[in-house]
């Protein structure tokens, strides 16, 4: 299954105007027992929704029609911080969340964007299929939502700039880089002596080209889709922080579903989270050389001093403190010593 800048972008525009007469991706069934309403944040193209439209398929007919499951990709039903009120207060059945985003109502969930933490693919997936995933679930759980099994990716964070390979920590002292409005990413940047300023990602594009900024940090999907490739010039495969969508349910909508009606849209959802995880993994390889096409230069620097530089400016020590002792045993049980 191939995924490109240019089918995301199609996909954007087409869910685009889906989104202007509210129609979902999947076809309303008038005989279903139950009729839920799944939203995300992402392109109707994008790995996650090609895989929710064939979880839903599965879903439908393994329940023989009496579970019907509709999509609404591309913010369809509103902002993150919308769609999150949404499912809190039943209005919305299932939505998936970046736990960077999710940690304003479970702080806890941002633990997996610990800078420099995760290494790779497999130290994530050990970690998050494992104990901490588990630790992660049970703090959602105590806000009243339902998490799935299984979280999805997002992909891990590159580092461009129009001025510079970042090649060691001393390359981001002084560097004036764009970051989400967040606690963490601030915190961070700051402990390598950089200027993060907090921009919404609406506006990096022209802060990026009228120099506000010299750099920003994120997936090579949004990269490319974003077209920032234009006005950055290095991309430095810094890998400096993991993030995944969990897929979440409200509690009263997943309690309503019988428990053998339950088990399959369980069993699919995770199916396709896990799917999904292959194919963003493909998206992220192959966007590398269609971006080095487009001229950007790719370095990749070794991670081992950037994680000693956050040991020693105490970014650790003050995250472990954030997170508690047992969240943070967890994260090193699977990643190393890092405080």
């Amino acid at each position: 299954m191939s995924f490109s800048r240019r089918t995301l972008l199609k996909a954007s525009a087409a869910s685009a105007v889906l989104g202007g007469i509210g129609a979902p991706l999947v076809a309303r069934a008038q005989t279903a027992e139950f009729t839920y309403k799944y939203a995300n944040n992402a392109p109707d193209s994008h790995p996650m929704n090609v895989r929710a439209k064939e979880m839903s398929a599965a879903i439908k007919a393994e329940t023989n029609g009496r579970f019907d499951l509709q999509i609404f990709p591309n913010n369809q039903l509103g902002s993150d911080t919308d769609m999150l009120s949404q499912i809190r207060s039943g209005g919305l059945e299932f939505f998936t969340l970046s736990g960077l985003i999710l940690a304003t109502l479970v702080p806890a969930a941002s633990i997996n964007g610990i800078g420099f933490a995760f290494p790779d693919y497999d130290t994530v997936w050990k970690a998050m299929d494992g104990d901490l995933g588990a630790y992660v679930r049970g703090e959602i759980g105590k806000a009243g939502l339902v998490p799935m099994d299984k979280i999805w990716d997002n992909g891990f964070r590159q580092t461009t700039s129009s001025t510079k390979p970042i090649t060691s920590p001393d390359d981001y002292k002084g560097f004036k880089i764009r970051v989400p409005i967040s606690p963490l990413w601030t915190s961070m940047f700051k402990a390598f002596d950089a200027s993060p300023a907090s921009i919404n990602f609406s506006e990096v594009y022209s802060a990026l080209q009228t120099k506000i900024v010299e750099g920003q940090e994120n997936p090579l999907a949004l990269i490319s889709t974003a077209k920032l490739y234009e006005v950055q010039k290095y991309c430095s495969l810094t890998n400096h922080m993991w993030d995944g969508f969990w897929f979440l349910a409200n509690r009263r909508a997943w309690e309503k579903i019988p428990e053998d009606v339950r088990a399959i849209v369980a069993k699919n959802i995770n199916a396709a989270a896990v799917n999904e995880r292959g194919d963003t993994a493909k998206l992220n390889a192959n966007l590398r050389g269609e971006l080095e096409s487009k001229g950007l230069v790719f370095n990749q620097p070794d991670v081992a001093p950037f994680r000693e530089k956050l040991r020693s400016a105490g970014f650790y020590a003050e995250w472990k403190g954030k997170y508690g002792d047992q969240a943070w045993a967890l994260l090193e049980k699977s990643v190393g010593k890092l405080s």
